[in-house]
């Protein structure tokens, strides 16, 4: 089977690369890499060039995986089987002026939530459904794993070329479920669970283990059990006791939004020029080295880069740092081959992931593109229902849903009202004429 990943150069994909490995059904015999920026692929390439082979030099089986890199897009894309988008439109530096534009304005900056998401939609938007079009014409029978932030509007944008067949995925829900379940003594493989929302915008809703004991009350009545993991340090015992479930990470920017623009506002360095610095000071290092060197830079890159993650948010709720167990970077690697591993091998799997919705929110048209628990075989991914939503939780999704849509017509047909709307409804804008200033600064820089 052939995969093709957009975004070859990205700093991930030394991840996916190592799952592809580990695969003990050795699924994948080539992987095509494509990138814009011919320096940074040929550096990964060399990442994982040194990755095959301490693989096939250590302990255990290791799958054969053909590294190959295209000369362009169509290249990429004529005759494979998946294709796993991960591309950056306007590299580090547009992260940059997506966070810095909306905190000069006094409000949230941030990568994939708020006005920085969708200033970064806004951009992105056009090229994901250019990427949409070409697969529909040179691969119609492959399927798209969209890694691609903010995956909901790439996911949803995409979706209106490929249908049912562009997939989003995302690593946070299946974190959230594992660290919850450690957290109540339970197996994270052996649960079952309710999760809903949009990407970036979800809620645990119950937890379950295989003997159908109700997992999630007892957690949420145990102060020093939630406060254990990653969500319950975020959140604090007390809201989550009020709320009767365990958010995703990402709604700490929605709940806790006074001490987290606190915490940004006057920063000296966003996550966006972090990465910035890092990642291009390891392009740089390991651009034209051994392969082992490239290899050894990556891995002590990727370490900092996650012991980092969400730091502001971190500061905000008294400066903990990460548990070990998730400074592993795995994630989105193991989501993305679990949907191909069913996909292609007909072989049931459960899995949280953004697809369209059909009838799980009655309130959502039935394509609109949500994040929720799925069934994924040879057909496709296919929603579960769900519990109905709580007000509060409807309310959230209905807003965010309508700025994702706008977001996406402003970006397809160059619609200055849609973007206005798109920036102006999201709830962590609070005025039009603020929305204004940021689409007019975001234009002109």
């Amino acid at each position: 089977m052939r995969l093709t990943i957009l975004g070859g150069g990205g700093f991930r994909v030394p991840l996916v690369h190592r799952a592809l490995l580990d695969d003990p059904a050795q699924a994948v015999s080539e992987v095509t890499l494509y990138d814009t920026d011919p320096r940074r692929v040929a550096v990964i390439a060399s990442v994982l060039e040194r990755q095959a082979e301490q693989r096939r030099t250590g302990p255990g089986k290791s799958a054969s995986v053909r590294v190959r890199i295209a000369d362009s897009l169509d290249d990429a894309l004529r005759g494979t089987d998946f294709v796993f988008s991960a591309i950056r439109v306007g590299g580090t530096a547009g992260r940059i002026a997506d966070e810095r534009i909306p905190l000069d304005a006094g409000v949230l900056g941030q990568e994939t939530v708020g006005a920085g998401g969708v200033l970064y939609g806004l951009r992105t938007v056009p090229v994901a459904l250019r990427i949409a079009e070409r697969v529909a014409a040179l691969a119609p029978d492959a399927w798209v794993v969209n890694f691609t932030n903010p995956a909901g509007t790439v996911t949803e944008a995409m979706s209106q070329v490929l249908g049912e067949r562009v997939i989003g995925i995302c690593d946070s829900p299946v974190g959230l479920v594992r660290r919850a379940a450690r957290a109540a003594g339970a197996d994270p493989d052996r649960v079952t669970y309710d999760y809903v929302g949009l990407n970036h915008l979800g809620w645990l809703r119950s937890l379950t283990d295989e003997d159908g004991t109700d997992l999630l009350a007892g957690l949420l009545s145990d102060p020093d059990a939630l406060t254990t993991f990653e969500e319950g340090k975020l959140f604090g015992a007390e809201w989550l006791r009020a709320l009767g479930s365990i958010p995703n990470e990402y709604l700490h920017y929605y709940y806790f939004r006074r001490e987290t623009l606190a915490s940004l506002v006057n920063t000296e360095e966003t996550r966006g020029e972090f990465l910035d610095q890092q990642q291009g000071g390891f392009f740089e290092a390991a651009s034209g080295v051994s392969p082992e060197t490239a290899y050894a830079l990556w891995e002590r890159t990727r370490l900092e880069r996650e012991e980092t993650y969400m730091a502001h948010s971190r500061e905000a709720t008294g400066g903990w740092q990460r548990d070990t167990c998730d400074l592993e970077g795995g994630g989105y690697d193991q989501v993305a081959l679990a949907v191909m591993r069913a996909i292609a091998g007909d072989r049931h799997a459960r899995l949280i992931l953004n697809v369209r919705n059909g009838t799980t929110v009655p309130q959502l048209a039935p394509e609109a593109v949500i994040e929720t628990v799925c069934e994924v075989d040879a057909r496709g991914a296919r929603p579960l229902p769900c519990a109905p939503l709580r007000e509060d939780q409807l309310g959230l999704m209905l807003q965010l849903k309508a700025v994702e849509l706008a977001t996406v017509e402003a970006a397809e047909f160059k619609d200055r009202d849609a973007a206005l709307r798109a920036m102006a409804l999201h709830p962590l804008v609070d005025s039009p004429a603020v929305a204004a200033r940021i689409l007019e600064r975001a234009a002109t820089r």
